[in-house]
Protein backbone atom coordinates (compact mmCIF):
# COMPACT_ATOMS: atom_id res chain seq x y z
CA UNK A 1 0.00 0.00 0.00
CA UNK A 2 1.06 3.60 -0.50
CA UNK A 3 0.11 6.48 1.79
CA UNK A 4 -0.01 10.13 0.77
CA UNK A 5 0.85 12.57 3.57
CA UNK A 6 -2.37 14.53 4.09
CA UNK A 7 -1.93 16.43 7.36
CA UNK A 8 -3.95 19.66 7.59
CA UNK A 9 -3.36 20.83 11.15
CA UNK A 10 -2.48 24.32 12.29
CA UNK A 11 0.88 24.80 13.91
CA UNK A 12 0.88 26.82 17.09
CA UNK A 13 2.35 29.79 15.18
CA UNK A 14 -0.92 29.87 13.22
CA UNK A 15 0.32 28.37 9.95
CA UNK A 16 -2.10 25.86 8.40
CA UNK A 17 -0.41 22.86 6.80
CA UNK A 18 -1.77 21.28 3.64
CA UNK A 19 0.49 18.41 2.68
CA UNK A 20 -1.66 17.34 -0.25
CA UNK A 21 -1.21 20.76 -1.87
CA UNK A 22 2.46 20.98 -0.84
CA UNK A 23 3.24 17.76 -2.73
CA UNK A 24 0.83 18.68 -5.58
CA UNK A 25 -0.91 15.38 -5.08
CA UNK A 26 -4.28 17.08 -5.54
CA UNK A 27 -3.21 18.15 -9.04
CA UNK A 28 -1.44 14.90 -9.86
CA UNK A 29 -3.71 12.30 -8.26
CA UNK A 30 -4.28 10.33 -11.46
CA UNK A 31 -0.57 10.12 -12.21
CA UNK A 32 0.25 9.32 -8.60
CA UNK A 33 -2.25 6.47 -8.47
CA UNK A 34 -0.97 5.14 -11.80
CA UNK A 35 2.57 5.20 -10.39
CA UNK A 36 1.33 3.01 -7.56
CA UNK A 37 -0.22 0.58 -10.02
CA UNK A 38 3.06 0.39 -11.94
CA UNK A 39 4.74 -0.74 -8.71
CA UNK A 40 2.09 -3.40 -8.13
CA UNK A 41 0.27 -1.35 -5.48
CA UNK A 42 -3.51 -1.21 -5.76
CA UNK A 43 -4.40 0.36 -2.39
CA UNK A 44 -3.62 3.82 -1.02
CA UNK A 45 -4.18 5.86 2.11
CA UNK A 46 -5.27 9.39 1.27
CA UNK A 47 -7.15 12.19 2.94
CA UNK A 48 -9.79 14.87 2.83
CA UNK A 49 -9.19 18.49 3.73
CA UNK A 50 -12.15 19.28 5.92
CA UNK A 51 -11.13 22.93 6.32
CA UNK A 52 -11.52 23.44 2.55
CA UNK A 53 -14.70 21.40 2.21
CA UNK A 54 -16.75 23.05 4.98
CA UNK A 55 -15.62 26.68 5.08
CA UNK A 56 -19.16 27.66 6.14
CA UNK A 57 -21.06 25.54 8.66
CA UNK A 58 -23.24 22.96 6.92
CA UNK A 59 -22.15 23.91 3.38
CA UNK A 60 -19.99 21.27 1.67
CA UNK A 61 -17.78 22.04 -1.31
CA UNK A 62 -16.10 18.79 -2.36
CA UNK A 63 -14.23 20.33 -5.31
CA UNK A 64 -10.92 19.71 -3.51
CA UNK A 65 -11.71 15.99 -3.12
CA UNK A 66 -13.80 15.05 -6.13
CA UNK A 67 -10.90 14.89 -8.64
CA UNK A 68 -9.07 12.52 -6.29
CA UNK A 69 -12.19 10.35 -5.82
CA UNK A 70 -12.59 10.12 -9.58
CA UNK A 71 -8.90 9.47 -10.16
CA UNK A 72 -9.07 6.55 -7.72
CA UNK A 73 -12.10 5.13 -9.53
CA UNK A 74 -10.60 5.57 -13.00
CA UNK A 75 -7.28 3.96 -12.07
CA UNK A 76 -8.87 1.12 -10.09
CA UNK A 77 -7.15 2.26 -6.88
CA UNK A 78 -8.78 1.33 -3.58
CA UNK A 79 -8.38 4.33 -1.28
CA UNK A 80 -8.72 4.34 2.50
CA UNK A 81 -9.90 7.91 3.08
CA UNK A 82 -8.80 9.78 6.20
CA UNK A 83 -11.73 12.06 7.04
CA UNK A 84 -9.75 14.06 9.61
CA UNK A 85 -5.95 14.04 9.60
CA UNK A 86 -5.37 16.47 12.50
CA UNK A 87 -7.19 19.43 10.89
CA UNK A 88 -10.70 20.90 11.09
CA UNK A 89 -12.42 24.17 10.07
CA UNK A 90 -11.32 27.30 11.89
CA UNK A 91 -14.87 28.21 12.94
CA UNK A 92 -15.26 25.01 14.97
CA UNK A 93 -14.13 24.53 18.60
CA UNK A 94 -12.88 20.96 18.94
CA UNK A 95 -13.83 20.76 22.63
CA UNK A 96 -17.47 21.75 22.19
CA UNK A 97 -20.30 19.24 21.60
CA UNK A 98 -20.87 20.84 18.19
CA UNK A 99 -17.60 19.31 16.98
CA UNK A 100 -19.02 15.81 17.37
CA UNK A 101 -22.24 16.54 15.47
CA UNK A 102 -20.51 18.57 12.75
CA UNK A 103 -17.94 15.85 12.16
CA UNK A 104 -20.65 13.20 11.88
CA UNK A 105 -22.54 15.34 9.36
CA UNK A 106 -19.35 15.91 7.35
CA UNK A 107 -18.61 12.17 7.34
CA UNK A 108 -22.16 11.41 6.18
CA UNK A 109 -21.91 13.95 3.37
CA UNK A 110 -18.64 12.52 2.09
CA UNK A 111 -19.75 8.90 2.11
CA UNK A 112 -22.94 9.91 0.29
CA UNK A 113 -20.77 11.53 -2.40
CA UNK A 114 -18.39 8.57 -2.49
CA UNK A 115 -21.28 6.11 -2.83
CA UNK A 116 -22.71 8.13 -5.71
CA UNK A 117 -19.34 8.25 -7.48
CA UNK A 118 -18.11 4.69 -6.96
CA UNK A 119 -20.02 1.46 -6.43
CA UNK A 120 -17.13 -0.22 -4.61
CA UNK A 121 -17.13 -0.70 -0.84
CA UNK A 122 -16.00 2.55 0.85
CA UNK A 123 -13.01 2.40 3.21
CA UNK A 124 -12.51 5.20 5.73
CA UNK A 125 -10.39 6.17 8.71
CA UNK A 126 -12.59 8.61 10.64
CA UNK A 127 -9.88 10.34 12.70
CA UNK A 128 -6.24 9.47 12.21
CA UNK A 129 -4.13 8.58 15.28
CA UNK A 130 -6.44 9.57 18.13
CA UNK A 131 -3.68 8.79 20.63
CA UNK A 132 -1.01 10.93 18.96
CA UNK A 133 -3.53 13.65 18.09
CA UNK A 134 -4.65 13.98 21.71
CA UNK A 135 -1.06 13.90 23.03
CA UNK A 136 0.36 16.36 20.49
CA UNK A 137 -2.56 18.77 20.44
CA UNK A 138 -4.02 18.36 23.91
CA UNK A 139 -1.17 17.40 26.23
CA UNK A 140 2.07 19.03 25.02
CA UNK A 141 0.68 21.76 22.74
CA UNK A 142 2.69 20.74 19.67
CA UNK A 143 -0.08 21.57 17.21
CA UNK A 144 -3.77 22.52 17.23
CA UNK A 145 -5.59 23.00 19.54
CA UNK A 146 -2.24 23.93 21.12
CA UNK A 147 -3.22 23.26 24.73
CA UNK A 148 -1.51 21.38 27.56
CA UNK A 149 -2.68 18.82 30.09
CA UNK A 150 -6.03 18.32 28.36
CA UNK A 151 -5.06 15.26 26.37
CA UNK A 152 -7.47 12.92 28.15
CA UNK A 153 -10.39 15.27 27.49
CA UNK A 154 -9.41 15.62 23.83
CA UNK A 155 -9.06 11.85 23.44
CA UNK A 156 -12.57 11.29 24.81
CA UNK A 157 -13.96 13.99 22.50
CA UNK A 158 -12.32 12.42 19.45
CA UNK A 159 -13.71 9.00 20.39
CA UNK A 160 -17.22 10.50 20.68
CA UNK A 161 -16.79 12.04 17.24
CA UNK A 162 -15.63 8.76 15.69
CA UNK A 163 -18.57 6.80 17.13
CA UNK A 164 -21.09 9.36 15.85
CA UNK A 165 -19.37 9.54 12.46
CA UNK A 166 -19.41 5.78 11.96
CA UNK A 167 -23.12 5.59 12.72
CA UNK A 168 -23.73 8.47 10.31
CA UNK A 169 -21.70 6.78 7.59
CA UNK A 170 -23.42 3.42 8.06
CA UNK A 171 -26.80 5.14 7.74
CA UNK A 172 -25.79 6.07 4.18
CA UNK A 173 -23.81 2.97 3.20
CA UNK A 174 -23.84 0.03 5.63
CA UNK A 175 -21.09 -1.67 3.60
CA UNK A 176 -18.53 0.96 4.65
CA UNK A 177 -15.41 -0.52 6.24
CA UNK A 178 -13.79 1.41 9.09
CA UNK A 179 -10.07 1.49 9.87
CA UNK A 180 -9.01 2.61 13.35
CA UNK A 181 -5.41 3.81 13.06
CA UNK A 182 -3.03 4.50 15.94
CA UNK A 183 0.72 4.18 16.62
CA UNK A 184 2.31 1.19 18.32
CA UNK A 185 4.94 2.12 20.88
CA UNK A 186 7.25 0.48 23.37
CA UNK A 187 8.32 2.34 26.51
CA UNK A 188 10.87 0.88 28.92
CA UNK A 189 12.50 1.74 32.22
CA UNK A 190 15.95 3.33 32.33
CA UNK A 191 16.90 0.78 35.00
CA UNK A 192 15.13 -2.56 34.33
CA UNK A 193 16.05 -3.75 37.82
CA UNK A 194 14.10 -0.89 39.43
CA UNK A 195 10.54 -2.13 40.08
CA UNK A 196 9.07 1.37 40.41
CA UNK A 197 10.56 2.48 37.11
CA UNK A 198 9.31 -0.69 35.41
CA UNK A 199 5.77 -0.14 36.68
CA UNK A 200 5.76 3.52 35.59
CA UNK A 201 7.09 2.73 32.13
CA UNK A 202 4.67 -0.16 31.69
CA UNK A 203 1.74 2.03 32.72
CA UNK A 204 2.72 4.57 30.09
CA UNK A 205 3.20 1.85 27.47
CA UNK A 206 -0.21 0.37 28.11
CA UNK A 207 -1.85 3.77 27.76
CA UNK A 208 -1.31 3.43 24.01
CA UNK A 209 -4.43 1.22 24.02
CA UNK A 210 -6.72 3.73 25.77
CA UNK A 211 -8.27 5.15 22.58
CA UNK A 212 -8.98 1.70 21.16
CA UNK A 213 -10.35 0.55 24.53
CA UNK A 214 -12.67 3.57 24.52
CA UNK A 215 -13.82 2.77 20.98
CA UNK A 216 -14.36 -0.86 22.00
CA UNK A 217 -16.46 0.15 25.02
CA UNK A 218 -13.99 -1.30 27.50
CA UNK A 219 -12.96 2.09 28.91
CA UNK A 220 -15.34 5.00 29.60
CA UNK A 221 -18.35 3.14 28.15
CA UNK A 222 -20.42 6.31 28.48
CA UNK A 223 -18.65 7.50 25.29
CA UNK A 224 -20.70 4.94 23.35
CA UNK A 225 -17.90 2.61 22.25
CA UNK A 226 -18.55 -0.98 21.13
CA UNK A 227 -16.55 -3.69 19.39
CA UNK A 228 -18.48 -3.13 16.17
CA UNK A 229 -16.50 0.10 15.71
CA UNK A 230 -13.24 -1.88 15.80
CA UNK A 231 -13.60 -3.17 12.24
CA UNK A 232 -9.95 -3.22 11.12
CA UNK A 233 -7.00 -1.88 13.11
CA UNK A 234 -4.20 0.06 11.46
CA UNK A 235 -0.91 0.24 13.34
CA UNK A 236 1.67 2.94 12.66
CA UNK A 237 5.26 1.97 13.35
CA UNK A 238 8.47 3.94 12.85
CA UNK A 239 12.04 3.52 14.02
CA UNK A 240 11.41 6.18 16.71
CA UNK A 241 8.46 4.39 18.32
CA UNK A 242 10.48 2.88 21.18
CA UNK A 243 12.10 4.87 23.97
CA UNK A 244 13.20 5.03 27.60
CA UNK A 245 10.51 6.55 29.81
CA UNK A 246 12.80 8.65 31.98
CA UNK A 247 14.30 11.22 29.62
CA UNK A 248 12.76 9.91 26.40
CA UNK A 249 15.96 8.62 24.78
CA UNK A 250 15.11 6.51 21.73
CA UNK A 251 16.09 2.86 21.61
CA UNK A 252 16.79 1.07 18.36
CA UNK A 253 17.37 -2.45 17.10
CA UNK A 254 20.26 -4.01 18.96
CA UNK A 255 19.31 -2.41 22.29
CA UNK A 256 18.68 -5.00 24.99
CA UNK A 257 15.15 -3.68 25.62
CA UNK A 258 14.14 -3.20 21.98
CA UNK A 259 10.92 -5.08 21.27
CA UNK A 260 10.57 -6.89 17.92
CA UNK A 261 7.73 -5.51 15.84
CA UNK A 262 6.21 -8.99 15.42
CA UNK A 263 5.65 -9.21 19.18
CA UNK A 264 3.87 -5.86 19.17
CA UNK A 265 1.59 -6.98 16.35
CA UNK A 266 0.79 -10.19 18.21
CA UNK A 267 -0.11 -8.29 21.38
CA UNK A 268 -2.59 -6.08 19.51
CA UNK A 269 -4.22 -9.04 17.81
CA UNK A 270 -4.54 -11.01 21.04
CA UNK A 271 -6.02 -7.98 22.77
CA UNK A 272 -8.71 -7.17 20.18
CA UNK A 273 -8.86 -10.18 17.81
CA UNK A 274 -9.38 -7.92 14.80
CA UNK A 275 -7.58 -8.00 11.44
CA UNK A 276 -4.63 -5.62 11.21
CA UNK A 277 -2.63 -3.73 8.68
CA UNK A 278 0.51 -1.64 9.00
CA UNK A 279 -1.03 1.76 8.25
CA UNK A 280 2.21 3.75 8.28
CA UNK A 281 5.87 2.83 8.21
CA UNK A 282 8.94 4.46 6.75
CA UNK A 283 12.20 6.20 7.43
CA UNK A 284 14.34 8.90 5.82
CA UNK A 285 17.23 8.83 3.38
CA UNK A 286 19.42 5.79 2.69
CA UNK A 287 17.88 3.71 5.49
CA UNK A 288 14.61 3.31 3.55
CA UNK A 289 15.31 -0.10 1.93
CA UNK A 290 16.72 -1.68 5.09
CA UNK A 291 13.75 -0.47 7.14
CA UNK A 292 11.24 -1.95 4.70
CA UNK A 293 13.21 -5.20 4.75
CA UNK A 294 13.00 -5.30 8.56
CA UNK A 295 9.27 -4.51 8.64
CA UNK A 296 8.53 -7.12 5.97
CA UNK A 297 10.45 -9.77 7.89
CA UNK A 298 8.66 -8.93 11.13
CA UNK A 299 5.23 -8.95 9.50
CA UNK A 300 5.87 -12.40 8.04
CA UNK A 301 7.01 -13.53 11.48
CA UNK A 302 3.74 -12.27 12.98
CA UNK A 303 1.72 -13.98 10.25
CA UNK A 304 3.47 -17.28 10.95
CA UNK A 305 2.29 -16.87 14.55
CA UNK A 306 -1.31 -16.53 13.36
CA UNK A 307 -1.68 -12.75 13.25
CA UNK A 308 -3.85 -11.69 10.26
CA UNK A 309 -1.84 -8.77 8.84
CA UNK A 310 -3.59 -7.62 5.66
CA UNK A 311 -1.04 -5.17 4.26
CA UNK A 312 1.88 -2.80 4.74
CA UNK A 313 1.53 0.87 3.83
CA UNK A 314 4.69 2.75 2.85
CA UNK A 315 4.14 6.15 4.42
CA UNK A 316 4.63 8.60 2.98
CA UNK A 317 4.83 7.33 -0.58
CA UNK A 318 6.04 10.73 -1.86
CA UNK A 319 8.53 13.07 -0.21
CA UNK A 320 7.05 16.10 1.54
CA UNK A 321 8.03 19.26 3.44
CA UNK A 322 8.69 18.92 7.17
CA UNK A 323 5.86 19.96 9.45
CA UNK A 324 7.90 22.39 11.54
CA UNK A 325 10.58 23.67 9.18
CA UNK A 326 9.46 22.80 5.62
CA UNK A 327 12.70 20.89 5.05
CA UNK A 328 12.74 18.41 2.18
CA UNK A 329 11.94 15.08 3.88
CA UNK A 330 13.31 12.29 1.68
CA UNK A 331 11.25 9.44 3.07
CA UNK A 332 9.09 8.37 0.14
CA UNK A 333 9.33 6.19 -2.93
CA UNK A 334 8.96 9.25 -5.17
CA UNK A 335 10.22 12.82 -4.90
CA UNK A 336 8.65 16.22 -5.40
CA UNK A 337 7.08 16.60 -8.85
CA UNK A 338 9.14 17.87 -11.75
CA UNK A 339 7.86 20.15 -14.47
CA UNK A 340 4.68 18.60 -15.85
CA UNK A 341 4.25 16.26 -12.92
CA UNK A 342 6.77 13.46 -13.19
CA UNK A 343 8.34 12.21 -9.98
CA UNK A 344 11.82 10.72 -9.70
CA UNK A 345 11.76 7.30 -8.04
CA UNK A 346 14.18 6.33 -5.28
CA UNK A 347 15.48 3.23 -6.98
CA UNK A 348 16.94 1.37 -3.96
CA UNK A 349 13.53 1.44 -2.26
CA UNK A 350 11.76 0.40 -5.46
CA UNK A 351 14.08 -2.59 -5.74
CA UNK A 352 13.48 -3.59 -2.11
CA UNK A 353 9.75 -3.23 -2.65
CA UNK A 354 9.95 -5.69 -5.53
CA UNK A 355 11.93 -8.12 -3.37
CA UNK A 356 9.35 -7.87 -0.60
CA UNK A 357 6.52 -8.56 -3.02
CA UNK A 358 8.31 -11.74 -4.12
CA UNK A 359 8.90 -12.81 -0.52
CA UNK A 360 5.28 -12.27 0.45
CA UNK A 361 4.11 -14.16 -2.65
CA UNK A 362 6.37 -17.06 -1.72
CA UNK A 363 5.12 -16.86 1.87
CA UNK A 364 1.50 -17.11 0.74
CA UNK A 365 2.29 -19.97 -1.65
CA UNK A 366 3.99 -21.96 1.12
CA UNK A 367 1.41 -21.21 3.82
Amino acid sequence: MGGFECSTHRRCDGKRLDMIAATRHDELATGDYLRLRQQGIGTARDGLRWHLIERTPGEYDFSSALPMVRAARETGTQVIWDLCHYGWPDWLDIFRPEFVTRFAQFARAFVRLLTNEDDRVPFITPINEISFFSWAGGHVGFFNPCVRRRGRKLKAQLVRAVVEAIEAVWSINPRTRVMQVDPLINVVAADPSNARQRRTAESYRRSQFDAWDMLAGRLLPELGGAMKYMDVLGVNFYSTNQWIHEGGAKIFRGHSQYRPFRHMLKEVYERYERPLFVAETGIEDEARPAWLRYVGREVRGAMRAGVPVEGICLYPIVNHPGWSDERHCRNGLWDYPEGKGGRAVYQPLAEELRRQRVRFRQFRDNA
